[in-house]
This record gives C-alpha cells, sequence and structure tokens, in this order.
C-alpha cells in the first residue's frame, strides 16, 4: 500500500511564541480542558516510550490520570515490561496527539513511582472488575496458554472477592510520575509550516522557571 499521495492541510489553529504562558502547565491544562470541551476521544490516551539495559525503545498507550505541580502520573503494573525498562533507566517520555485538534504534546523527564498510600487509593477508585483484572494480569506481558485461563482466573478472583468487596491493591501495581524537563507543544499549520513551542526548565533560575524556543516544522 502507497500512501505517499494522501495529504491533508492542518488549518485548526495557530500557536504563538509572544503569547504562550510562562510556565507550561498552564498550557497544558488549557490545551487539556479544550479537548475535553471538545469531546476529543480519549483525550487521555498518551503513547509512553521507554528504553531499558538493552537499549531498545519500547512504546505504549497509557492512561494520564493526574497533572500535578511537577509533572504526570499514571498506573500500571510494576513487574510489567515498562516496569522493569523503567527500573533499568528512569527516562521517560510520552506522546499526546489530538487530530481533531491538530495538535501533539512531548513531554519528557525523568519517572520514578508514586507513595504507595497515593497509589492504593486510586486503585479503591477504580470499578470493581477494573480491581480484579489487575490481579489478572500477573505477571503483565507474562505468556498464558490461551484466553480460557485468563477468564477462569478473572471468575476465581471474582468469587474471592465478590461485587462491593474490598480488593486488595497489588504490591506489583501502583503509579508513577514523570518530572517534567521538556515539554513541547506542536500546531499544525498549512503547508507544513507547523507552530512548535518547546519548554525546557532554566537550570540557573530554579525549577518554577521556564526557558521558551520556537523550534523549526
Amino acid at each position: 500500500m502507497d500512501f505517499s499521495d494522501q495529504r491533508r492541510s492542518y488549518e485548526k489553529g495557530v500557536l504563538d511564541q509572544q503569547s504562550v504562558p510562562a510556565s507550561p502547565f498552564e498550557l497544558l491544562d488549557d490545551w487539556m480542558k479544550e479537548t475535553i470541551e471538545q469531546q476529543v476521544q480519549e483525550p487521555y490516551a498518551m503513547s509512553l516510550a521507554t528504553c531499558g539495559a538493552d537499549n531498545k525503545p519500547s512504546v505504549r498507550i497509557v492512561l494520564l490520570r493526574e497533572i500535578t505541580e511537577t509533572g504526570i502520573v499514571f498506573y500500571t503494573n510494576y513487574e510489567s515490561a515498562k516496569g522493569q525498562d523503567i527500573a533499568e533507566n528512569p527516562n521517560a517520555e510520552v506522546l499526546f496527539f489530538w487530530h481533531e485538534l491538530e495538535r501533539q504534546i512531548r513531554i519528557s523527564g525523568h519517572i520514578a513511582k508514586i507513595d504507595a498510600d497515593k497509589s492504593a487509593a486510586y486503585f479503591q477508585k477504580r470499578p470493581h472488575d477494573s480491581q480484579v483484572g489487575a490481579w489478572v494480569s500477573q505477571p503483565q506481558s507474562g505468556e498464558v496458554a490461551n484466553r480460557e485461563v485468563m477468564e477462569q482466573t478473572f471468575e476465581q478472583l471474582q468469587n474471592d472477592y465478590p461485587e462491593n468487596s474490598p480488593v486488595p491493591t497489588p504490591e506489583f501495581w501502583g503509579g508513577y510520575e514523570i518530572t517534567i524537563e521538556h515539554i513541547e507543544f506542536w500546531q499544525g499549520r498549512a503547508s507544513r509550516m507547523h507552530d512548535r513551542i518547546v519548554y525546557t526548565q532554566d537550570d540557573n533560575a530554579g525549577t518554577d522557571s521556564w526557558i521558551t524556543k520556537r523550534l523549526l516544522p
């Protein structure tokens, strides 16, 4: 299949370096709110890229669950492939792409586990079947003979933890926070003259100070 003749002109927005806020968190918040207002499907979905000691990058979709004062939070199985990568190399990058708004955001930084109590509090907020499912997925990405094995395990766990009964938070499950060190906002423009504004921390002025630059498309 040849897609070389497929074209689309991006003309829905403008990103002006002179008018962006001093903090990237303000712009991140504004863009995220706009995706919700515009009813973008799964606006919290982000591609997470990690790389372990083998130097082989891996990417997958995870869901943003919180924007903090310093970064972004998602939850997963600590013993998964991504968890092993993070243990070996605590640096990660995520990408949001909202084609309805012709926008992207790239975020990179240091990644670390969040407090266990916070992870447990979030786990208990999840739907009951999702809590049970977390126990089925152990070890996540491990080989399973067939789907029937998964479903039998799920059914057994539902019997062990019936609806409205507490499901314990697995020790192997919890949250990670990526502390933002670099964030790029991309707005599609006509003729491939896209707007790209990048924020990097100003090491000489503290963690709350940012430098903005415009990048060539």
